[in-house]
């Protein structure tokens, strides 16, 4: 849960992000705290992905601040700045696993990469990782084309919490899920993030999501930040996109199914 008396571990302040004569970003603020879980939405093109590379430094901005941990991540060295990369895990759209890897690998290679380990060692954390995220023993061995769309979803997840990171940054998990799937990651997610101490960067359009896990949500709109608060304070934002978003046939839907109580 948020806890705003804390120093946040991301604060983004002013930041500007241009394609051409294209702004995408003017002046955005936000603030991720230990141990929430932010959930990010916006309408097509409002920037989602683009904040969340530019927070990981996977995107040069044009303006602004980003402080991850206290310090800049773009005024770093090298050595410095991998030091404080390796405290956060990201999962991207559609996995991005290695396909000419196994599973089993594609989780090793960062623990390889980063730390030194043996490669018989890595892999024995691999299947721990693995385990983990409630991917069955034999889907180590396979490639990511002989998984279904949710065991390569996991999978992803368990390389980026290959090194322990503090910082989970999720684009799009649930995309492409069936709604049983999406479900049982939404609750794997809070499950790891209690388990764990994790902190989560939650970019998504999964109402459900953000009814199920998020502590927060922040709604980009207008080139910014234009709320970002828990889901009450953001539902009764007077702005056209929140009330067709939040109040519309789907997101009442997800807002009632979320009310329910759950069955013991």
């Amino acid at each position: 849960m948020v806890n705003a008396d804390q120093n946040p571990l991301i604060r983004v302040r002013g930041l500007v992000n241009r394609f051409g004569s294209l702004t995408v970003h003017e002046n955005l603020d936000l603030d991720l705290f230990p141990g929430e879980i932010l959930g990010v939405v916006g309408g097509s093109g409002t920037g989602k992905s683009v904040l969340l590379r530019s927070i990981v430094g996977l995107h040069r901005f044009n303006g602004g601040t980003v402080e991850v941990f206290g310090e800049q991540l773009d005024r770093l060295s090298p050595s410095r700045r991998s030091e404080i990369e390796r405290r956060f895990g990201v999962l991207f759209q559609r996995g991005a696993l290695f396909t000419s890897l196994t599973v089993q690998e594609n989780v090793a290679l960062p623990l390889i990469e980063h730390t030194g380990l043996p490669r018989h060692d890595a892999e024995h954390l691999a299947r721990l990782k693995l385990a983990l995220t409630g991917l069955p023993p034999e889907a180590a061995l396979k490639f990511p084309a002989e998984l279904s769309g949710g065991m390569v979803k996991r999978a992803a997840l368990a390389r980026a919490l290959a090194l322990d990171p503090e910082i989970l940054f999720l684009d799009e998990p649930t995309a492409g899920l069936d709604p049983i799937g999406a479900a049982a990651f939404d609750r794997l997610i809070m499950t790891l993030r209690d388990a764990l101490g994790l902190s989560v960067f939650l970019v998504t359009h999964d109402l459900d999501t953000l009814y199920t896990t998020c502590d927060r949500v922040a709604v980009l709109a207008r080139r910014r930040v234009l709320v970002a608060d828990r889901l009450a304070v953001v539902e009764a934002t007077d702005d056209d996109w929140i009330r067709e978003y939040f109040h519309g046939p789907r997101g009442r839907a997800a807002y009632q199914a979320n009310q329910l109580p759950q069955e013991t």
